[in-house]
């Protein structure tokens, strides 16, 4: 029978990684609020030579809630600001189990988010399809809720593909890129799109979900998140680069254990 990761966190806890000693006590106090930058390079197959160096800012999973702070996300907000990517990409899961409490003050607090060539959003599994959406593009921020959108950067055409988290067909994902003649890079909350954009040829996934396992233990891993490709960071299917954000804020229990939070800062290279 599969276990979820719900489950996983919860047993961790229970069999004495509780909030309260040890390692998690620091996951619960400190780590969790421990966000930094991560930048890494991504190998994109069929990259135009124009579009060497190009850099995009990835934020996801912020689970604003009574966990996930304003403050988190302000800080979030800040560090991407600070390193100016040229296109912005939020990767969904804005609140907690689609709270409606917390789906206005976090849409607010990603206003100020700006870049030369846009900001795009996607939707998690946390996510409702309507009001979460809404209140983000009164934000300027463009959903693509399973849509495709071109962008000309520096006069290459580049389609972003974004998929609701429930979209996992490939004849599905295939169906928004008939027609594409740009470079598509594909949208999708969770990582595991990496085997659907590999048969179809898409050189970029971008993904959160996995929170990089939230508890990772040492000499195990990250046992909450094993059933996915890749955890965290890069990974390559084919000709496929994937790329997974840890992620802001936390899910099922308020603790980090070796998985800080992250913001990402992804620059393109030819593969």
């Amino acid at each position: 029978m599969a276990v979820s990761r719900r489950t996983v966190l919860k047993a961790i806890l229970a069999a004495g990684v509780g909030v309260a000693t040890g390692g998690s006590a620091y996951g619960f106090l400190y780590e969790r609020h421990a966000l930094g930058l991560t930048t890494a390079t991504l190998p994109v197959a069929n990259l135009p030579e124009s579009l060497e160096g190009f850099t995009i800012g990835l934020l996801t999973d912020l689970h604003r809630s009574r966990w996930v702070s304003a403050n988190d996300v302000d800080e979030a907000v800040r560090l991407l600001m600070q390193a100016r990517p040229e296109l912005i990409v939020l990767g969904g899961d804005y609140v907690t189990w689609g709270n409606r409490g917390y789906v206005e003050p976090a849409a607010e607090a990603l206003a100020p988010l700006d870049a030369p060539h846009g900001v795009f959003g996607i939707l998690g599994n946390h996510d409702d399809d309507h009001d979460m959406p809404a209140a983000l593009a009164k934000r300027r921020v463009q959903m693509l809720r399973d849509a495709r959108t071109e962008v000309t950067i520096k006069g290459e055409k580049v389609d972003l593909i974004g998929v609701r988290f429930w979209t996992k067909r490939q004849s599905d994902i295939a169906a928004l890129m008939r027609g594409s003649d740009g470079l598509p890079i594909l949208l999708a909350h969770d990582p595991r799109r990496l085997t659907e954009a590999a048969a179809l040829n898409i050189p970029l996934v971008l993904s959160g979900h996995t929170h990089g396992g939230q508890v990772v233990l040492p000499g195990i891993g990250a046992v909450a998140a094993q059933k996915f490709p890749v955890v965290a960071g890069t990974g390559r299917q084919r000709q496929t680069t994937v790329f997974v954000s840890r992620g802001v804020g936390t899910v099922y229990v308020p603790v980090r254990i070796n998985c800080p939070p992250e913001v990402a800062i992804l620059t393109l290279t030819r593969a």
